[in-house]
Protein backbone atom coordinates (compact mmCIF):
# COMPACT_ATOMS: atom_id res chain seq x y z
CA UNK A 1 0.00 0.00 0.00
CA UNK A 2 1.64 3.59 -1.15
CA UNK A 3 1.19 6.14 1.50
CA UNK A 4 0.66 9.56 0.51
CA UNK A 5 3.11 11.72 2.36
CA UNK A 6 2.36 15.12 0.80
CA UNK A 7 -0.66 16.69 -0.67
CA UNK A 8 -0.32 20.10 -2.27
CA UNK A 9 -3.39 22.19 -2.80
CA UNK A 10 -3.09 24.58 -6.19
CA UNK A 11 -4.86 27.45 -5.08
CA UNK A 12 -5.74 29.74 -8.49
CA UNK A 13 -5.36 33.14 -8.40
CA UNK A 14 -6.83 35.65 -11.04
CA UNK A 15 -5.01 39.20 -11.55
CA UNK A 16 -8.37 41.47 -11.46
CA UNK A 17 -7.96 44.71 -14.17
CA UNK A 18 -10.05 47.77 -13.45
CA UNK A 19 -9.83 50.41 -16.18
CA UNK A 20 -9.58 54.00 -13.74
CA UNK A 21 -10.43 56.01 -16.70
CA UNK A 22 -13.23 54.28 -17.69
CA UNK A 23 -15.45 54.73 -14.02
CA UNK A 24 -13.91 58.24 -14.16
CA UNK A 25 -16.08 59.15 -17.09
CA UNK A 26 -19.36 57.49 -15.76
CA UNK A 27 -18.55 59.67 -13.25
CA UNK A 28 -17.92 62.55 -14.70
CA UNK A 29 -20.89 62.13 -17.48
CA UNK A 30 -23.08 61.10 -15.12
CA UNK A 31 -22.40 62.82 -11.63
CA UNK A 32 -21.99 61.16 -8.45
CA UNK A 33 -25.28 59.96 -7.38
CA UNK A 34 -26.35 58.75 -10.35
CA UNK A 35 -22.93 57.17 -11.93
CA UNK A 36 -23.21 55.24 -8.09
CA UNK A 37 -26.43 54.08 -8.87
CA UNK A 38 -25.84 52.79 -12.28
CA UNK A 39 -22.66 51.19 -10.69
CA UNK A 40 -24.72 49.61 -8.00
CA UNK A 41 -26.96 48.26 -10.65
CA UNK A 42 -24.38 47.22 -12.70
CA UNK A 43 -22.42 45.28 -10.24
CA UNK A 44 -25.50 43.41 -9.58
CA UNK A 45 -26.32 42.33 -12.75
CA UNK A 46 -22.60 41.14 -13.05
CA UNK A 47 -22.97 38.90 -10.58
CA UNK A 48 -26.79 37.33 -11.52
CA UNK A 49 -25.50 36.66 -15.17
CA UNK A 50 -22.49 34.92 -13.47
CA UNK A 51 -24.67 32.72 -11.65
CA UNK A 52 -26.86 32.50 -15.01
CA UNK A 53 -23.35 31.20 -16.95
CA UNK A 54 -22.95 28.63 -14.42
CA UNK A 55 -26.65 27.73 -14.09
CA UNK A 56 -26.32 26.93 -18.57
CA UNK A 57 -22.58 25.55 -18.22
CA UNK A 58 -24.12 22.76 -15.78
CA UNK A 59 -27.63 22.11 -17.59
CA UNK A 60 -24.70 22.46 -20.86
CA UNK A 61 -27.30 25.51 -22.59
CA UNK A 62 -24.97 26.16 -24.87
CA UNK A 63 -26.66 28.75 -26.81
CA UNK A 64 -26.99 30.36 -23.54
CA UNK A 65 -24.13 30.18 -22.29
CA UNK A 66 -23.03 32.05 -25.36
CA UNK A 67 -25.50 34.83 -25.24
CA UNK A 68 -24.89 35.34 -21.58
CA UNK A 69 -20.91 35.24 -21.91
CA UNK A 70 -21.28 37.40 -24.57
CA UNK A 71 -23.88 39.72 -22.51
CA UNK A 72 -21.32 40.05 -19.85
CA UNK A 73 -18.74 41.25 -22.14
CA UNK A 74 -20.32 44.47 -23.37
CA UNK A 75 -21.54 45.25 -19.60
CA UNK A 76 -18.26 44.31 -18.39
CA UNK A 77 -16.38 46.64 -20.29
CA UNK A 78 -18.85 49.39 -20.18
CA UNK A 79 -17.58 49.82 -16.58
CA UNK A 80 -13.56 49.39 -16.98
CA UNK A 81 -13.73 45.42 -15.82
CA UNK A 82 -11.22 44.57 -18.84
CA UNK A 83 -9.81 41.39 -17.69
CA UNK A 84 -13.66 40.14 -17.14
CA UNK A 85 -14.41 41.12 -20.36
CA UNK A 86 -11.53 39.02 -22.22
CA UNK A 87 -12.56 36.19 -20.21
CA UNK A 88 -16.40 36.46 -20.70
CA UNK A 89 -15.25 36.74 -24.61
CA UNK A 90 -13.24 33.21 -24.25
CA UNK A 91 -15.97 31.73 -22.95
CA UNK A 92 -17.38 32.29 -25.94
CA UNK A 93 -15.35 31.40 -28.33
CA UNK A 94 -15.04 28.17 -26.19
CA UNK A 95 -18.54 27.40 -27.11
CA UNK A 96 -18.51 28.69 -30.49
CA UNK A 97 -15.47 26.05 -30.94
CA UNK A 98 -17.56 23.45 -29.32
CA UNK A 99 -14.89 22.66 -26.74
CA UNK A 100 -16.94 21.81 -23.59
CA UNK A 101 -13.51 21.03 -21.58
CA UNK A 102 -12.11 24.58 -22.49
CA UNK A 103 -15.88 26.14 -22.05
CA UNK A 104 -15.66 24.42 -18.52
CA UNK A 105 -12.43 25.68 -17.75
CA UNK A 106 -12.58 29.16 -18.89
CA UNK A 107 -15.88 29.52 -16.97
CA UNK A 108 -14.21 28.71 -13.99
CA UNK A 109 -11.56 31.46 -14.69
CA UNK A 110 -14.52 33.97 -15.62
CA UNK A 111 -16.36 33.40 -12.02
CA UNK A 112 -13.06 33.61 -9.90
CA UNK A 113 -12.11 36.74 -11.96
CA UNK A 114 -16.05 37.90 -11.49
CA UNK A 115 -15.73 37.38 -7.60
CA UNK A 116 -12.65 39.18 -7.58
CA UNK A 117 -13.78 42.30 -9.89
CA UNK A 118 -17.29 42.35 -8.11
CA UNK A 119 -15.29 42.77 -5.15
CA UNK A 120 -12.26 45.11 -6.02
CA UNK A 121 -15.25 47.30 -7.53
CA UNK A 122 -17.45 47.26 -4.63
CA UNK A 123 -14.17 48.38 -2.01
CA UNK A 124 -12.93 51.11 -4.64
CA UNK A 125 -16.30 52.33 -4.59
CA UNK A 126 -16.84 51.95 -0.99
CA UNK A 127 -20.49 50.39 -2.15
CA UNK A 128 -21.52 49.72 1.29
CA UNK A 129 -24.97 48.32 1.60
Amino acid sequence: MNVVEKILTLEHTETVRLDPDRLSGLYRQLGDKSALDVLCRTVEELAVRLSNCERFWRKRDWDNLRKCSKSLVAIADQIGMTALARVANDVAQSVDAGDAVAAGATLGRLIRIGERSLTAIWDQQDLSV
